[in-house]
């Protein structure tokens, strides 16, 4: 599918390794926005989608994202180019060192679907590969940098495997990135958690909101949570 048709944008994605799959469009719709973000930057863009599904949720003024591939760095300007939020949209052709390296500013949202792959194996695909592997941006690195750029009130928010939820929460406490909100998603009712969403600030609240989001009740039957949480996205929704 080269191009996938949203409510207020489209996302053309012919030239990324990584298409849009339901943990982009989860985190979109999730990540938490009550600190009424000025700016917000989106670490390994992709096509671009965690950024548009932002622009649409918040009024933030400068929208920055990040993306070392060169195909899917110029599909993402192409699609915020084609967005009506152009204007505040912006994605820097880097890797994340080179970004850290001289910030310009800190942001109130820091958002990343990171690559995960984390066992050995290796596609033919190099490009895929380097979207979906995680030496291509390893959870050390992407936590140092929301250190880093991370506003005094700022949220950082991921969608990682459940299996890693206790290892990137430990790596976040090390440089005092406390949990403040935990989804764990599942595919249906029956399967184990496959997923979780997590959201940090810079201090420690003394009660963690945790709860768990079912996607489907059967094959292409959306829970009623889904639907809410993405029907101002999905075009059938």
């Amino acid at each position: 599918m080269s191009n996938f048709q949203f409510k207020q944008f489209t996302v053309n994605q012919d030239r990324c390794a990584m298409k849009i799959g339901t943990d982009g469009v989860l985190l979109g719709a999730w990540c938490p926005l009550e600190n009424n973000p000025y700016s917000i930057l989106d670490i390994g863009a992709g096509t671009g989608i965690l950024s548009l599904m932002l622009s649409q949720r918040s009024n933030a003024e400068q929208i920055d994202a990040i993306e070392i591939d060169e195909d899917a760095y110029e599909q993402c300007v192409e699609n915020f180019e084609n967005s009506p939020w152009g204007d505040r949209l912006f994605c820097y052709h880097a890797g994340l060192d080179e970004f850290v390296e001289d910030p310009e500013e800190l942001y109130d949202i820091i958002v990343s679907n990171p690559p995960f792959y984390s066992e050995d194996y290796k596609s033919e695909n190099k490009q895929r590969d380097i979207a979906r592997f995680q030496d291509a941006l390893p959870f050390e690195n992407l936590i140092e940098a929301a250190e880093i750029l991370l506003s005094e009130n700022g949220i950082f928010a991921v969608i990682i495997p459940f299996k890693e939820e206790e290892k990137f929460i430990d790596l976040c406490a090390e440089i005092e990135l406390f949990p403040i909100k935990v989804t764990r998603v599942k595919g249906t009712p029956t399967t184990e958690i496959k997923r979780s969403l997590l959201a940090f600030k810079r201090y420690e609240l003394s009660t963690l909101t945790s709860d768990e989001l079912v996607v489907e009740n059967s094959r292409h039957e959306y829970t009623q949570e889904y639907i809410e949480l993405t029907k101002a996205f999905y075009l059938k929704m």
